[in-house]
């Protein structure tokens, strides 16, 4: 341990702490840009610049560890003029159209610049509004990227970089003409960007935002000739409530299904229904592979960030991916086809939306494998974000909403779906069915612990009929490399593109909660607990469909509108 003084209050902290961690230990907040809790040290934006007794000039405390008997001054007047002169220099090529373009910005109630700016005490601009030459990268179906909002504070580059093994975005130029851009500025579009949304997550302003759909989701819904249809993603369920001021990780999917009836929306649906299907398809695709010698590991491909992910870094597994389409195509494919036909209507007069807590499912929706007949399975994905925007735009508050239940059929749904959201979830889910399916008896308990967390890595051991089942998870891209180093050494492997698994999506509420995703996660697998069923081949609506249209699990009807293939790019 480490003993100084900060602002003459005794600190003891452990070696090899920072000034800021310091600070930060006593409720003394330090203003920082470029700083970011699990990236690492930048050190570029100066702003949380200190005084150190004996030491000339000031002192970066976000990169200078705490030493014994430091004395750290950290809010004189000198240091306040200064840290006030350098952020006046770093907004000076930042457009503050603020108010004029609140709706359209990705940060409008979240943007630290405009935080930072009344901590810093910014009556008025001292410099003149510097325009530089940019460019907004369109080329992407997810991600947008407008450099004039861009501080250059490299949070999205490390993001990137160190969370995603990605190294998709980079800095060139020099002084004013820095700039955030990817290779030979070809576009995120263009690049092996896999649309995760974690650079937008880590942009401190609306630089970087997703694709926004919500005008043509609007527009579908006052067509009346469209029937138009929505799902909700399990992870929306305990975020949205963040952008309304609740509490994090509650449960808010009553009032939401309510408020999706009030925007317009002709039927609201459960995607954690499709989850139950993946799980139906997937562990009978795992069955077979396990116990006739078919290819090993089975490797999840719920999610479309890691699966493109896969098909830039590792063709060599593709072979090993699940053929099963995401929760959310297999929604889109049975919303044009057999609830199509169910309604009387044709296909093109469906329009199918969904609600996700992702921006690579923006990607996914305009995936060529995800037509059929022409059609694809889902016309618009919307982000937790844009829901808000939506509801906020119609004159709603979700908290005053009263309680709605979700439309038959694909509103019935079970708690393995629902823990879809979490990192573990699609693997504790798929071996609750599993195992009773292989052995024909009832598991004496529903959780398996050990592919629980937060952890990048978990791995378990599962008897199952005298065999061991070896199981692996990974969540974060960066973890994923890791794992499947030793990919071979297991028979079924979960891969999440995003930190928490969906809880975590680039898609979600932007916050700097404490144990953000903790709260998220326990918010699923408490609704988990109180659900009457909760194993997926419990479902009773799920029965029914395999009766009514698709025969049996990896039959040739399931195989046509819930299964896929992918490619090497």
């Amino acid at each position: 341990m480490v003993n100084l003084k900060i602002n003459g209050q005794d600190v003891t902290v452990s070696d090899g702490a920072t000034i800021f961690e310091a600070a930060a230990s006593i409720n003394c907040r330090i203003p920082a840009l470029c700083r970011k809790s699990g990236l690492s040290v930048y050190g570029s934006c100066r702003l949380c610049i200190v005084k150190v007794k004996g030491r000339p000039g000031y002192v970066i405390s976000c990169a200078t560890p705490v030493e014994e008997g430091m004395e750290v001054e950290t809010h004189t007047s000198e240091l306040c003029r200064v840290r006030k002169n350098i952020f006046e220099l770093i907004i000076a090529y930042h457009p503050f159209d603020c108010q004029l373009n609140c709706l359209t910005c990705g940060r409008n109630r979240e943007c630290e610049l405009r935080k930072l700016a009344e901590e810093i005490g910014i009556g008025e601009l001292k410099y003149k509004f510097i325009p530089k030459k940019h460019d907004i990268d369109k080329s992407s179906p997810s991600l947008e990227h407008d450099s004039a909002r861009c501080i250059t504070c490299g949070r999205c580059v490390r993001a990137c970089r160190e969370l995603q093994h990605g190294g998709i975005l980079t800095m060139s130029g020099r002084g004013p003409a820095t700039k955030v851009t990817t290779f030979l500025e070809k576009g995120l579009g263009n690049v092996d960007c896999v649309n995760c949304g974690q650079c937008l997550l880590a942009c401190p302003t609306g630089a970087i935002q997703e694709v926004l759909k919500i005008n043509q989701v609007l527009g579908a819904i006052a067509d009346p000739s469209k029937l138009v249809v929505v799902q909700t993603a399990p992870a929306v369920r305990v975020a949205l409530g963040d952008e309304f001021g609740m509490e994090p990780g509650i449960n808010v999917e009553k009032k939401m299904v309510t408020a999706l009836r009030r925007v317009g929306f002709d039927r609201v649906f459960d995607t954690v229904f499709t989850a139950d299907l993946t799980i139906m398809e997937e562990s009978a695709e795992f069955i077979r592979r396990f116990t006739s010698g078919g290819k090993l590991p089975l490797i999840t491909s719920c999610c479309p960030g890691w699966v493109k992910f896969a098909e830039h870094n590792y063709p060599g597994l593709l072979d090993n991916l699940s053929t099963c389409k995401s929760p959310q195509q297999m929604f889109g494919a049975l919303a044009k086809s057999f609830f199509a036909h169910k309604m009387g209507r044709k296909p093109e007069d469906v329009v199918s939306v969904s609600i996700m807590p992702c921006t690579a499912k923006k990607f996914e929706c305009d995936r060529p494998e995800m037509y059929e007949d022409g059609l694809c399975d889902v016309d618009f994905s919307l982000t937790t974000r844009e829901l808000a925007r939506m509801i906020m735009c119609q004159g709603l508050d979700l908290k005053t909403m009263e309680d709605g239940e979700y439309d038959a059929p694909f509103g019935i749904s079970t708690g393995a779906g629902v823990i879809f959201g979490v990192s573990g979830g699609v693997m504790e889910a798929a071996l609750r069915t599993a195992y009773e399916k292989i052995t024909g008896m009832e598991l004496k308990s529903l959780e398996f612990n050990d592919v629980r967390g937060l952890r990048g890595v978990k791995c378990a051991d599962i008897e199952i009929n005298g065999s061991t089942v070896r199981v692996a998870v990974a969540n974060g891209l960066e973890h994923a490399c890791k794992l499947l180093q030793q990919a071979h050494d297991y028979h079924f492997i979960e891969i999440m593109a995003c930190p928490g698994g969906c809880i975590g999506g680039g898609g979600q509420p932007i916050s700097n909660a404490p144990q953000l995703l903790e709260k998220r996660q326990n918010g699923l697998y408490a609704t988990d607990q109180t659900r009457k069923i909760r194993k997926s081949h419990e479902n009773p609506a799920i029965i029914q469909l395999y009766k009514d249209f698709l025969g049996e699990p990896l039959s040739e009807t399931a195989h046509k509108y819930l299964h896929t293939h992918y490619h090497k790019r």
